[in-house]
């Protein structure tokens, strides 16, 4: 049996914990996760989803506020000598004192094909690029961002009309089987790590919420983009009447029309068709400010647009 730590956070590493948790081939002594964050109006301090699965199921979990300056999280580590940590969208960078506890690796799971889209907004980076293909992969942890050795990959295909919670879903789908095939080959001895070529290194940075503002003067296609590239995280906007409208989905269209940029131009039962910079989108679905999800013809229709 292989003891493990995991260090992960968010949603996306669920799938990947409950599969170690459930499987007889490993034993997770422990979790790492950060601390609890308020939400909602109360600003009730919740716990997040993996802190939360290792309180139903009985697991120790620390919560360091920056695990480098915790000595005695770091010893508590030490003290249960684990085969390997797998880290998995944790959020904090981990110090070569923190690395060197495992016996074999610290191994993590990221959702591209490295060295594409290092950093924190990989999914989303890379369908707001307009990319047809991105994947996921497992490497040996190293100090510096997403630079260590590859284990293993596995190519996602990006569909022209996938976003980002699809492409989410995907990863935390197929990450449980390559997390597997990595532990039990770094073990074995049958992976040998690759060093990541440095010829195509690109970043992915965290997004920030003025790039979710839509520019009517870009084309169809990267708004496009955008709207399924943010999609519910934080979500591509406009303004109008002095309200944020936020965009859930659209459709680019092979013409185009007279106009400025950000015109309606037509409004049917299919949607609202916009002027761009090259071409028109179609607004299928909109989440006005103050308001639920609804059809973009409806919306309209209320506005006598």
């Amino acid at each position: 049996m292989i003891n493990i730590v995991f260090f992960g956070t968010p949603d996306i590493g669920l799938k990947s914990l409950e599969h170690f948790y459930n499987s007889d081939k490993f034993n997770v002594m422990a979790v790492v996760t950060q601390p609890d964050k308020p939400s909602g109006r109360g600003h009730k301090l919740v716990p997040s989803p993996v802190k939360q699965f290792a309180l139903e199921h009985g697991i120790k979990y620390f919560q360091p506020k920056s695990i480098r300056k915790e000595p005695d999280v770091i010893e508590s580590l030490r003290e249960l000598k684990p085969d390997f940590f797998v880290t998995f969208a944790f959020g904090q960078i981990l110090s070569q004192e923190v690395l060197d506890i495992p016996k074999y690796a610290t191994v993590n799971l990221h959702v591209s094909l490295l060295p594409k889209y290092r950093g924190a907004n990989p999914i989303q980076r890379a369908i707001m690029n307009g990319e047809t293909q991105t994947g996921i992969c497992t490497m040996i942890t190293e100090l510096g961002l997403d630079c260590g050795d590859i284990c293993l990959t596995y190519p996602i295909d990006i569909t022209p009309n996938m976003n980002c919670v699809e492409l989410f879903d995907i990863c935390a789908e197929k990450s449980p089987q390559l997390l597997e095939e990595t532990l039990i080959g770094l073990k074995a001895g049958t992976i040998k790590p690759t060093c990541q070529c440095e010829e195509g290194v690109c970043f992915a940075d965290k997004l920030k919420k003025e790039e979710c503002k839509i520019d009517w003067n870009k084309s169809a296609e990267e708004i496009h983009n955008l709207v399924r590239g943010v999609y519910k995280c934080p979500g591509a906007y406009f303004e109008h009447n002095n309200k944020i409208i936020k965009v859930m989905e659209t459709i680019p269209l092979d013409e185009d029309a007279e106009g400025l940029a950000g015109d309606f131009v037509r409004v049917s039962k299919a949607g609202i068709d916009v002027k761009t910079g090259k071409g028109l989108l179609r607004l299928i679905k909109v989440k006005p400010e103050g308001k639920g999800e609804m059809l973009a013809k409806d919306w309209a229709n209320g506005l006598r647009i």
